[in-house]
């Protein structure tokens, strides 16, 4: 095997995981003086958690760049490396997961998943972000929007005949609903709090 055999894909996925672990929520609470996140609310790194600080824009822009890096790793990767988009996808929400810099506790992966699907396939990312914000209206329970749009993704993907992604969306709405365990325990046991509370996913 050359050099060349597997750079693309090892850089892919070194690219991926890097963009994907960078703890916008962390870094953000504490520049705006919000605090150390993982000590707040329910300890996520996520977007819904940094509302807990009270700090709306905090979360806006937490939820905007944690879909970004997902995106902006499959297009550089589309870029320097064709044909490994789906690797530094994977990589990417794998990342958010479990990042490095933070013990390997991450987040719940529901806005990377979307953004990364944005870049690799639009409008598949639509009927995603359609059902996310519809769940979460209708219901105010963060978990279950972004558990039900984890799981429409590989329907999406499919209903385009996208059966490669798919497959792909598949396994990363696997991460995310096994991510959000422990908010399942909490919706059966009837705990789980809504938007609003002290505590969310």
């Amino acid at each position: 095997m050359t050099v060349e055999t597997w750079a693309a894909p090892l850089l892919s996925l070194l690219l991926g995981y890097i963009l994907g672990s960078i703890p916008f929520g962390v870094l953000l609470t504490r520049l705006g003086g919000a605090g150390d996140l993982r000590s707040i609310g329910s300890g996520n790194i996520g977007a819904t958690n940094v509302l807990r600080t009270g700090r709306k824009e905090l979360a806006a822009l937490t939820l905007l760049l944690d879909g970004a890096k997902g995106a902006v790793a499959v297009i550089i990767v589309r870029e320097l490396f064709p044909g490994h988009e789906q690797m530094a996808a994977l990589a990417a929400l794998v990342g958010h997961l479990y990042p490095i810099w933070l013990r390997f506790k991450g987040g719940k992966g529901v806005a990377t998943f979307f953004g990364l699907m944005a870049a690799l396939h639009w409008e598949s990312s639509i009927f995603f972000a359609a059902l996310w914000l519809g769940t979460l209206s209708l219901t105010r329970f963060s978990s279950v929007a972004g558990m039900s749009a984890a799981l429409m993704a590989p329907v999406a993907a499919a209903a385009f005949l996208r059966f490669d992604l798919a497959l792909l969306y598949l396994g990363m709405a696997l991460l995310v609903i096994w991510k959000h365990r422990a908010n399942v325990e909490r919706l059966m046991a009837g705990t789980e709090p809504r938007v609003g509370g002290t505590k969310d996913a």
